[in-house]
């Protein structure tokens, strides 16, 4: 049996095992994407934390995860608890929330472009109607941020609202039935019924849309190229424009590295606290 399946082990080892340690290699050199360069140890590494840059793109990353993860989780979660009900025509609004999620990012992106891209859009223009005059959504540092992280809830949410009515489904009905019973108001009812029963559901959906935030390249290029004056850079998109526009492999790899050292730490706490929920 072993002899049967190592094969397919050791390809699939070599699969993923090699650019890891290609990848690795690179990040301890100080070479281009035609040469590895001289070694340089861990100096790309210290690079990094001294780098202003490298700092401001890690907090926007922050910004960006922290708003696409809980933003797209509570409008998710609120859209599934709405629908729970004997709704008319759920399953038909089910599959048309769907569509901002299964819709490619590319015509997302440049639908929201068109929307807000210049004075002349439909919601700059809308907003001057309102009396808020001259705003620029994706000129504006702040306002750009603001808009990428709003652009990822509205992409995100649907995602969020699988996970919450799949957990949702598996609460049983008549725990309710006895808390309304036991004089429960609905908030109590959320709070010490609803949360608690689907915690296990929202870490994993938590998990999975931490990975899918810090990793999301396509979103922020596409909408603002990580601009205006870097604003909107996250660390990935930092990563791109060192390795392929800066041509500096070494030192886009290690930012890559450190990347993904912060999301498996923050994985492996929101693993644990799975296992504390189903205790």
């Amino acid at each position: 049996m072993v002899a049967l399946v190592a094969p397919s082990v050791v390809l699939l080892l070599l699969l993923n095992g090699f650019p890891l340690v290609y990848a690795a290699v690179q990040s301890l050199r100080d070479g281009n994407l035609l040469q590895a360069g001289p070694y340089v140890g861990l100096d790309n590494f210290a690079r990094a934390f001294q780098d202003p840059v490298f700092w401001r793109a890690a907090r926007f990353t922050l910004l960006f995860t922290a708003v696409g993860v809980f933003g797209s989780w509570a409008i998710g979660l609120g859209i599934a608890l709405l629908l729970r009900g004997s709704v008319p025509g759920a399953r038909v609004f089910k599959v048309l929330l769907l569509l901002p999620w299964v819709v490619p990012v590319v015509v997302s992106s440049t639908s929201w472009n068109w929307l807000v891209a210049t004075s002349s859009s439909p919601v700059p223009v809308l907003a001057s109607a309102l009396g808020f005059e001259n705003v620029l959504f994706l000129a504006d540092p702040t306002m750009a941020a603001i808009t990428v992280c709003v652009f990822k809830v509205w992409i995100s949410f649907p995602f969020m609202m699988l996970m919450s009515s799949a957990a949702l489904t598996g609460v049983d009905s008549t725990v309710y039935e006895a808390a309304r019973v036991d004089g429960a108001s609905s908030i109590q009812q959320f709070t010490r019924i609803t949360l608690p029963l689907i915690a296990p559901s929202t870490y994993i959906s938590w998990i999975l849309m931490t990975i899918f935030c810090v990793n999301d390249f396509p979103t922020i290029y596409l909408l603002t190229g990580g601009g205006p004056v870097g604003e909107t850079t996250s660390l990935v998109v930092l990563a791109y424009r060192v390795v392929f526009q800066d041509f500096q492999t070494g030192y886009g790899v290690a930012i890559a590295f450190l990347m993904t050292a912060v999301l498996v730490v923050a994985s492996v706490w929101l693993y644990r606290s799975i296992r504390r929920a189903t205790v």
